[in-house]
C-alpha cells in the first residue's frame, strides 16, 4: 500500500537556522552601516558589516538549500509494532 508523503516545510530544521542566521545578519550589517564603527578595536577592519553580510550569505544558503532539496516526511510513519 503506497504511502502518502508531504514536504516539513516551515518546520525543517534548516528554514528555521537560515530564518535565526538570517535575522542576525541584518541586524549585525546594520549596526555595521550605521553603528559606531570602533576600527582601532578590531584593525580597520569593520567587523560587524563583514559578520553580517557572510550571516546572510549563510543564511540565505541554508533557505535555498531547503528549497532545493526538501525533507519528505510520510504522511503515517510505521511505528515498532507495526513493522514486526
Amino acid at each position: 500500500m503506497p504511502q502518502s508523503q508531504h514536504t516539513a516545510g516551515a518546520l525543517d530544521i534548516r528554514n528555521i537556522i537560515g530564518g535565526l542566521i538570517g535575522a542576525y545578519g541584518v541586524i549585525l550589517t546594520l549596526m555595521g552601516l550605521f553603528g559606531d564603527k570602533e576600527l582601532d578595536k578590531t584593525g580597520g577592519v569593520n567587523a560587524n558589516l563583514w559578520a553580517g553580510i557572510v550571516m546572510l550569505v549563510i543564511g540565505g544558503a541554508f533557505l535555498i538549500w531547503a528549497r532545493l532539496r526538501p525533507v519528505v516526511v510520510p504522511e503515517h510513519p510505521t511505528t515498532q509494532d507495526d513493522a514486526g
